[in-house]
């Protein structure tokens, strides 16, 4: 038996949340399974899993192993595909991070037609407003909006988003007009804790890149939130144009500062940088670039 089936069938057991569900997922015996990984536990020397009649926990190591694990067997089956599919065909499962904040908007309606154009890909796409690690997480690909700084990842820009600071019209009476950027310092603001510089707002002023420190007593990781925020007259708050283009057009909310908006937020598609890109990733990317629309409002 080798180290990898080992290694599968652990991951298993914790995705699974169990040595019997695992089995089923499998197509193995609950008995196999658990001496699987009892095999890997005497082969690390370490266990990995606290074992009682009625629950199962990763240890401490157990928890760093199965992370560095679910890295290592993605990588193995990315090179195994990239290896095997010798006609360039776009086949298996492929795992996709993308703001849940888009999920109305044309981005979502673009992956669904890949996938209409791909039958042998099998989509897990996944919407949660944070930024996901495509390695320790086993992402193939990543959707993000962003002014998109140097790493280690390979991006494609999609197109442009319009960034937005806005407040209610008797919240602006209340608490006073912004002329300038630096004029949030001691304003409400809602924060919108996805982001990287959430308390760091991040403007144009002269040609140059400024950011303001901003604080509020409303911070939260949904965009939506951020602007029901906005309507309720709770602070300024900054956001996508896109999810409060409606509340600007019938004056529930008013723009600030626009002409210091940064004009260098785009979308892209982001992946890791691997010697190996598979059929899957390299199709999806190019599929994203010839049809997603340049503009989002």
């Amino acid at each position: 038996m080798d180290t990898l089936t080992r290694m599968r069938t652990f991951i298993a057991v914790v995705d699974e949340d169990g040595f019997s569900a695992a089995g089923r997922a499998l197509g193995r015996s609950k008995a196999l399974v658990s001496k699987y990984v009892s095999e890997l536990e005497d082969e690390l020397g370490v266990r990995l899993l606290n074992r009682t009649t009625r629950k199962l926990s990763l240890t401490e190591i157990g928890h760093s192993y199965f992370h560095e694990a679910q890295t290592i067997i993605h990588q193995v089956d990315m090179l195994q595909e990239s290896v095997q599919d010798k006609s360039g065909k776009a086949k298996g499962l492929l795992r996709i991070s993308a703001p849940r904040s888009l999920a109305d908007s044309h981005l979502v309606d673009t992956i669904m037609g890949f996938a209409e154009s791909e039958p042998d890909v099998a989509l897990e796409l996944v919407l949660e407003d944070r930024f996901v690690d495509l390695i320790q997480e086993a992402f193939d690909v990543a959707i993000r909006i962003t002014a998109l700084e140097d790493s280690s990842l390979i991006a494609r820009r999609l197109g442009s988003f319009r960034i937005v600071t806005c407040a209610s019209p008797d919240f602006i009476d209340a608490n006073g007009e912004v002329d300038i950027p630096a004029d949030l310092h001691d304003k409400p603001c809602i924060i919108d804790s996805n982001l990287k510089s959430r308390q760091n707002w991040t403007f144009f002023e002269r040609g140059k890149r400024v950011a303001v420190p901003v604080k509020g007593r409303v911070e939260t990781n949904s965009p939506q939130a951020v602007r029901l925020g906005a309507l309720s007259g709770l602070g300024y708050a900054r956001t996508l144009h896109m999810l409060v283009a409606e509340d600007l057009k019938q004056g529930r909310l008013v723009q600030v500062l626009e002409d210091y908006e940064a004009n260098d937020v785009g979308i892209f598609v982001v992946y890791a940088n691997r010697r190996h890109l598979s059929s899957k990733i390299r199709a999806f990317v190019d599929y994203m670039s010839k049809n997603y629309q340049k503009t989002e409002d």
